[in-house]
């Protein structure tokens, strides 16, 4: 009877100190120390290679395999298990994502065998890299069917949610590091928002979505996928907004390319090898560049532009990219630069007319009719014109009221119009029925004789800046 009860009390005592190792390893955090002691031992027995995926090739171009495996790791439910890992804000405010700090291990596995990678950071360049650690036993039984189950893995992610546009802007980097900085892009202009002839603006659009449809077909005819458009028009008419509807409309990144921060002809070169598909290259000002170009001297020439335009570069590093370039006046620009297959489509970007103010009407102020709309047509008509950004924030400062938006607009058109206005026509009388009400009307005439002001102030200024020599 006393041996029963002595393993009665042994096998207590035994629930009692297993319970208290449990609590213990659980409690403490030792579970984890005693996890990585097991593995150091598996590891003993087994022969492990190492395989390293870096962000940059040796030509400084962006690994996309980095970019997938990225997205990958952190899908992964196992990198909560990591010691040290980031939050960041997703694309919608409101979320939480994880991302893998550096010189941190996450696991894996696939079909049986068990993989481990291993997040890099160089402390020279601070260019990122990821080392896949696998049992050479498994290697050639699971590596290439591993990486096909990442990639449908990752365009499973990419087509649930919608893509993350980023802007790049050049940094002007030395040797071994990235010419280039992101920052979400989160511009709003749309092709819906833009102020635009109806028929162009299905024309472009039609042309886009030809373009993302055509790989095959390029491929066929042996040119690169990618399409070139040349904007042109003064200053504040929507170009740029135009390229961000572009890059909104296609999901496209962009790469704002600053030609003041380039310094030879090969930097240009190695900025464009570093840019990636699904992208927009954009070069603004060309011609004032060029203008600057003819009357300094440097080591970037105008050739360096062709090249890059269509040179053997683009070629083989250009597949689905749009390249778009702006500037004021196609004129006084040598034709051989704009040439077919340099630029593809011309786009005109006037100033405003009565078609584009109805467009930012019904934009900014919501509205698609109203009674002042023939006296502003009736002064297009003339032969006044401002830009679409002097309009857009005419209405802007006035979207509480339309009726004082368009006043201001018109008085806008008659003392500024591309100086064909004249005093008298802005110190008439407003009629009565024009008013809505007498505060209102009270307002206009407030507004219009402090737009006046300060457009007289500013064709002043035109007219000192006209008459000055040159240096």
């Amino acid at each position: 009877m006393m041996i029963i009860w002595n393993i009665i009390f042994l096998l207590i005592l035994i629930i009692f100190v297993l319970f208290f190792f449990r609590v213990l390893l659980f409690k403490t955090g030792l579970i984890h120390t005693f996890n990585k002691l097991i593995t150091t031992i598996q590891d003993s027995f087994h022969v492990y290679q190492y395989l390293k995926v870096p962000e940059f090739n040796e030509n400084m171009q962006y690994n996309l395999l980095y970019g997938k495996l990225s997205l990958y790791l952190n899908s992964l439910p196992s990198i909560e298990d990591s010691d040290c890992i980031n939050l960041l804000t997703g694309s919608n405010q409101n979320d939480i994502v994880l991302s893998l700090h550096a010189n941190q291990t996450i696991n894996d596995s696939f079909l049986g065998a068990r993989l481990f990678w291993l997040s890099e950071e160089s402390e020279l360049d601070r260019t990122g890299s990821f080392v896949l650690k696998i049992r050479k036993a498994d290697k050639r039984r699971i590596l290439r069917p591993y990486f096909n189950h990442i990639h449908a893995i990752v365009d499973e992610i990419e087509n649930q949610r919608k893509r993350e546009l980023r802007l790049f802007i050049t940094d002007g980097g030395s040797a071994g590091k990235s010419r280039w900085r992101s920052t979400p892009f989160t511009h709003p202009s749309t092709f819906e928002t833009i102020a635009m002839e109806s028929d162009l603006k299905d024309k472009i659009k039609s042309d886009l979505e030809s373009f993302l449809k055509a790989k095959q077909y390029y491929r066929r005819i042996g040119r690169v996928w990618k399409r070139s458009f040349l904007l042109y028009g003064p200053s504040g008419t929507g170009k740029s907004s135009f390229v961000a509807a572009m890059a909104n409309f296609l999901s496209y990144d962009v790469y704002d390319v600053d030609l003041s921060k380039v310094k030879s002809d090969s930097d240009l070169k190695f900025l464009f090898v570093e840019t990636t598909p699904k992208s927009i290259i954009v070069v603004e000002d060309l011609d004032r560049f060029l203008e600057e170009k003819s009357k300094l001297t440097s080591s970037f020439s105008v050739s360096g532009i062709q090249n890059f335009m269509d040179g053997i570069l683009s070629t083989c590093c250009g597949e689905e990219r749009v390249m778009v370039f702006t500037m004021s006046n196609k004129e006084q620009i040598d034709p051989i630069l704009l040439r077919p297959g340099r630029v593809d489509v011309h786009i005109h970007f006037p100033v405003c007319d009565f078609s584009a103010f109805k467009s930012l009407a019904s934009n900014y102020l919501g509205v698609k009719e109203h009674k002042l709309f023939p006296q502003v047509e009736e002064i297009f008509r003339q032969g006044a014109s401002l830009s679409h950004s002097e309009i857009g924030e005419l209405m802007i400062a006035n979207r509480d009221s339309p009726t004082r938006a368009i006043r201001s607009v018109i008085g806008a058109l008659k003392t500024d119009g591309d100086g064909r206005g004249s005093e008298e026509m802005i110190q008439r009388q407003i009629r009565d029925d024009d008013v809505d009400s007498s505060q209102e009307r009270f307002n206009t005439v407030k507004d219009l004789r402090r737009i006046y002001s300060l457009f007289r102030k500013r064709g002043s200024r035109r007219s000192q800046a006209s008459i000055s020599p040159m240096p």
